[in-house]
């Protein structure tokens, strides 16, 4: 009972977590650890568990997502979606050890990029991304949600940021929009395995759907300044967590 309330608490804050900066499963997957699920059976409960919270962020930022006119929605969306499916088929044939050790340097570069394209513009148009360019960059990116997913989130808007986006607001909405899609690709392919630890990814689901519309409505009626602090700050947070988790392993 202990471990399930866990599991619930975990949940929500991860569904917060995702509707305002992306990283919520830096706190389901060890959570499950705890609760003596296996570690790729954890990867995927995850995974699973956190999607309808994602999809619930996502109707709630519908009318900024109707919004975005920089980039192709569809075009995103079905990257996102094969790119899911791939990261979900190497997930389930081999071991997740050499991309979780890339885990603190895709944050740290990615909560660079972020930093760089919110508060020096002047900068980041330098660096500014082809549409070709940031399609390519997100289907690596949705491989890697597919596979792991810690960290999509500030990945997403780190390539959106390059591609020149800069309502936080609108760029939230499309990166949850994304993640949701990549992970119900993936989704799709771990619910035909039996990988998935039902019994706590049930109970996960529930409260990730109250905080992933909970964490969205609190996010948008946030400066987006403000926003683009909290994001900033989540980033070198987990960043400076992962680098010192890895150092003392």
């Amino acid at each position: 009972m202990l471990a399930m309330v866990l599991l619930m608490v975990a949940a929500f804050a991860s569904g917060v977590l995702n509707a305002v900066a992306g990283g919520g499963a830096f706190i389901t997957f060890p959570a499950l650890l705890f609760a003596g699920v296996p570690p790729v059976s954890a990867n995927v409960s995850s995974t699973v568990a956190l999607f309808p919270g994602q999809m619930a962020s996502a109707w709630a930022y519908r009318n900024e997502i109707r919004g975005v006119t920089e980039v192709s929605v569809t075009a995103f969306s079905v990257v996102s979606l094969v790119g899911g499916v791939v990261g979900a088929v190497l997930l389930l044939t081999t071991p997740d050890r050499a991309f979780a050790g890339l885990v603190p340097w895709l944050l740290l570069f990615a909560t660079a990029v972020f930093a760089v394209g919110s508060f020096m513009p002047a900068l980041a148009a330098r660096l500014r991304l082809g549409g070709r360019s940031v399609l390519v960059v997100q289907f690596v990116i949705a491989i890697y949600g597919g596979y792991f997913g810690g960290g999509i989130g500030f990945l997403m808007l780190a390539a959106l940021t390059l591609f020149g986006l800069r309502d936080i607001h609108a760029m939230n909405g499309l990166r949850i929009l994304l993640a949701a899609l990549m992970n119900g690709a993936a989704v799709a392919a771990f619910c035909l395995s039996d990988a998935v630890s039902w019994p706590e990814t049930a109970v996960m689901a529930v409260s990730a759907i109250a905080g992933g519309y909970a964490g969205a409505y609190a996010a948008k009626r946030v400066s987006r300044d403000v926003m683009k602090w909290v994001v900033v700050s989540i980033g070198v947070g987990l960043t400076l967590y992962f680098f010192i988790r890895g150092a003392g392993a």
